[in-house]
């Protein structure tokens, strides 16, 4: 058996980029117990001239409080990244040389929160970033010389503005903007000289967004569900946002991506996330017949494109399942030749892990839920469940590796995860099902899953548990608070516990998008009769089992005071819960040790109650 920590330590390779001009690679590997970032050159290899092989690595950065966790490349000789403290969110922009040289912040203000607009590929010294600098509630666009550090104001944000679609050419063409609260507003200009003008005016609960222009710069292709249920993919006038032409629609799933070559000016395809694989949709044969030839070399995994060269020719893949962490390959368009790079946890293999299964059930009214169950080698049925709902709540579970459900099923437990209505992917109506629901129907899914598993003979029902994160969380605190009968312990973490608070402790960026909150959580005023029944901190007399509570002292999503008042109203009634608080973390433990010290309590926790 795997020991705890080969399942949460850091991956020893991961986050693998290849270089604009296709020489050198980069990736994520940890140093002093932190990730840090590498180059490599790539170098022919073998007789036949077909094969690559990789130089020494030489490490760029030597962070030691906090792993990097996102990073790119400007040109072909520097890397951008981001860090924040200690999961505060307000992330900075670094970069650095691919020699080592010339380590700089270009963001270095505090409280600010740096985002990527446009990273201006055909131009290497300039990227486009948004700051909430002049106001915390709002980010106002800038162009950044990465060789001088100097940032230019490109306009400033009225206040509304919520995010903008670049051309081709880097130009700043679309503003999406929040008016009246709860209405989004699409503003076109079509060129820099000229004023954003207003173009459309949607309610939010309906998708319109532009995923990039035409390769003329004339047109968009967009994602809507304007008229129909689930989001396609159309042609689309910027000017009178009037569709030209549907692309791609499908009768189950929204339309969530879209891929393409900047080099031949196509569209490559367009995809769907399915109960168990992608739904693709090829509009290029010459990137089909690709596919298929990398599906070919890897049977039964599942590849993905991690990058690829400005000349797209040489590829870097990503070749994983649901029973590892996946590894890397390169492959090279000239010669035809795969190469294996490195696997980013080697000491997890297939024979150590579980398959996830793809499962459906149907609630009580009548909806179908696609969810994943995940269960220990030879187990006898009925055995101990774990229920693990996502958070988001606006997100959604996917087919695939993920350490917390083989760690869990290593040590005998069943794993139980489910897309409850309000998941996304699934079409407007499903989405909506899911608004001021918090606690009452998106719980009974829930609920009907675990009623499901125990009919099924799956689940003993004197053994069943529940932990989530965040939204997850909060469905925890739930499912122990109204269905006291159903979980023997619950485990939160990082969790809402009180409606009402918990909108009052929002990121100031999150602000603007207040009202809109209030239509998808409830209302305090209106509708605080109903918050107030579905908060679990206003109603910790109902909890019997024993909680474990965990959370991050810097969380700016879900602040510290939601598990504090929680901890307090068990307490004060004699509940037993256990408590962790991360003094150098945010919305989740980033650094290796607190994953540790989590995931060692949650092992104790459960080997007790379950």
């Amino acid at each position: 058996m795997l020991s705890l920590e080969d399942y949460f330590r850091n991956s020893q390779n991961s986050g693998y980029r290849i270089s604009p001009d296709g020489r050198f690679i980069s990736f994520l590997a940890p140093y002093e117990d932190r990730l840090n970032i590498y180059v490599q050159p790539i170098l022919p290899d073998g007789e036949d001239g077909k094969g690559v092989r990789l130089g020494s690595p030489l490490r760029l950065t030597s962070e030691t409080k906090r792993s990097v966790r996102s990073y790119m490349w400007k040109g072909c000789d520097r890397i951008i990244f981001a860090l924040d403290t200690d999961g505060d969110e307000n992330y900075r922009l670094y970069g650095v040389r691919t020699d080592g040289s010339d380590l700089r912040c270009y963001t270095p203000f505090e409280g600010v929160r740096a985002m990527l607009i446009d990273d201006l590929v055909m131009c290497p010294d300039e990227m486009l970033i948004s700051l909430n600098r002049r106001n915390p509630e709002v980010f106002d666009p800038y162009r950044l010389n990465i060789a001088t550090g100097e940032m230019t104001l490109l306009c400033e944000n009225p206040g509304n503005w919520q995010g903008w679609t670049t051309d081709h050419n880097g130009i700043l063409r679309v503003v999406y903007a929040i008016v009246d609260g709860v209405n989004m507003q699409i503003l076109y200009r079509e060129s820099e000289a000229e004023e954003f003008c207003p173009v459309i005016t949607t309610n939010f609960k309906e998708e319109l967004s532009f995923s990039l222009f035409t390769f003329d710069n004339r047109d968009v292709y967009a994602f809507t569900n304007l008229n129909r249920d689930r989001t396609a993919l159309v042609v689309m006038d910027p000017r009178t946002c009037e569709e030209k032409e549907v692309l791609f629609e499908h009768a189950r799933y929204d339309v969530t991506n879209v891929s393409y070559s900047r080099l031949r000016k196509c569209l490559l395809s367009a995809y769907c996330s399915g109960h168990k694989s992608p739904v693709r949709h090829w509009f290029d044969a010459g990137e089909e017949a690709l596919r298929k030839r990398f599906d070919e070399r890897f049977p039964g995994e599942r590849v993905a494109v991690a990058d690829t060269d400005l000349a797209e020719r040489r590829h870097l893949l990503f070749v994983g399942s649901d029973r590892t962490r996946g590894s890397y390959w390169f492959y090279d368009a000239d010669t035809g030749a795969f190469t294996f790079i490195a696997d980013t946890a080697p000491w997890i293999t297939p024979a150590d892990t579980v398959p996830m299964e793809a499962v459906t059930y149907t609630t009580r009214d009548g909806l179908e839920i696609e969810a994943y169950l995940s269960l220990p080698k030879d187990a006898g049925l009925p055995l101990p469940i774990v229920v693990n709902p996502h958070g988001g709540p606006w997100a959604r579970d996917y087919w695939g590796y993920d350490s917390v459900v083989q760690f869990l099923c290593s040590r005998g437990y069943g794993v139980f995860q489910m897309n409850f209505r309000g998941s996304t992917g699934y079409g407007r109506k499903f989405l909506e099902a899911s608004y001021k629901q918090w606690g009452l129907r998106m719980q009974d899914d829930i609920t009907d899953g675990v009623r499901w598993l125990i009919a099924q003979g799956i689940a003993d029902p004197q053994r069943v548990a529940i932990y989530g994160a965040s939204y997850g969380g909060y469905a925890t605190l739930a499912g122990a608070c109204f269905t006291p009968d159903l979980y023997r312990c619950a485990i939160d973490y990082v969790g809402v516990s009180n409606l009402l608070t918990f909108m009052n402790t929002i990121p100031p960026y999150w602000r603007p998008m207040l009202e809109m909150m209030y239509e998808q959580v409830g209302h305090p005023e209106t509708d605080r009769e109903q918050l107030e029944a579905t908060s679990p901190a206003l109603h910790a007399d109902r909890i019997k089992c024993p909680l474990f509570i965990a959370q991050g002292a810097n969380d700016p999503r879900v602040n510290k005071a939601e598990s504090d008042q929680m901890v307090e109203a068990l307490r004060k009634r004699g509940v037993e819960v256990e408590y962790m608080v991360k003094e150098d973390e945010g919305h989740g433990f980033s650094n290796q040790e607190n994953r540790f010290d989590f995931f060692r309590a949650m092992e104790r926790f459960l080997r007790k109650h379950l």
